[in-house]
């Protein structure tokens, strides 16, 4: 059985000695560390680092880790940090409308053990995909969404959000934008979305793609904020395409791309491999 371990993501001011110092912090409670990755933005002047240690054999129980880490390390260094357990499983809520490429996509990883979460509520708009959440052992709510009653539905969704204990929301199009207010209390939402934006905003974006004779198509994972598909972005793809594709070839082709992006961005999540700054993220391989 693979030794549990815990992971810190950490951005602070850059200075100098901050990999030694974080790391000196594990060394002398008897830590093994097993990933290390560290990036510096000169522009934000910030140090930004990923690091993973084994838990076996570390002599700050784990309950503690927290604050001594905040303690000795955190404040002294006016550090933004996440500290995670690599056997704590996250519980994701999967968001849809009618489309089911992507929702199907990342049920199956799911069951094929690619994704180390669970999944055990699927909310949607619209009521045409409950049966895949069935066969998936998945609860399904049907919460559908008008201009009047949008505050009281986003009051439920939170209030399932919360009696389910989720970690974090995926979007797998769902067609709604979230308001600022459901974004402020609940900040954890991963979007995918093709990203012909701005340019072919709106309806049929492949059809817009098509018209103006495209050579590449794309898609984009991102966290969602209050700005409308301007948040952190976490993965992007792109493929190309040809003068021989029809509208039906660039739609295939751009679900595949979202499932995979999607697929993609949602496992750098879970493995904590993410760190926000303001509009940007780090990514750790």
């Amino acid at each position: 059985m693979t030794s549990p371990t815990a992971t810190l993501l950490v951005s602070c001011p850059d200075r100098r000695g901050l990999v030694a110092t974080i790391a000196n912090f594990i060394y002398s409670h008897n830590g093994n560390i097993i990933h290390a990755d560290h990036h510096t933005d000169f522009a934000a002047g910030l140090f930004l680092t990923r690091i993973e240690w084994q838990l076996d054999g570390f002599d700050i129980p784990r309950e503690a880790i927290a604050s001594t880490f905040k303690e000795t390390i955190a404040d002294p260094l006016d550090a933004n940090w996440q500290l995670h357990f690599s056997d704590t499983i996250p519980r994701l809520s999967i968001w849809v409308s009618r489309q089911d490429h992507c929702l199907l996509d990342l049920l199956w990883r799911q069951k094929a053990k690619e994704f180390h979460s669970s999944i055990p509520l699927i909310i949607s708009n619209h009521p045409d995909l409950e049966e895949i959440a069935q066969q998936f052992g998945a609860d399904f709510y049907c919460l559908p969404i008008t201009k009047d009653n949008k505050i009281s539905q986003e009051a439920k969704q939170l209030e399932l959000l919360n009696q389910y204990n989720i970690d974090v929301v995926v979007l797998a199009k769902y067609m709604q934008v979230l308001s600022g207010d459901f974004v402020q209390k609940f900040p954890t939402v991963i979007n995918i979305h093709h990203s012909f934006l701005p340019a072919f905003a709106g309806a049929k974006p492949y059809h817009q793609a098509y018209k103006r004779g495209v050579k590449i198509i794309g898609a984009t994972a991102h966290y969602v904020t209050a700005d409308l598909d301007a948040g952190p972005i976490i993965e992007q793809d792109v493929v190309r395409v040809s003068h021989r594709d029809e509208v039906t070839d660039l739609i295939r082709k751009g679900k595949d791309l979202e499932r995979m992006v999607l697929a993609r961005a949602v496992r750098l999540h879970l493995q904590n491999r993410v760190l926000v700054y303001g509009d940007r993220t780090v990514v750790f391989g």
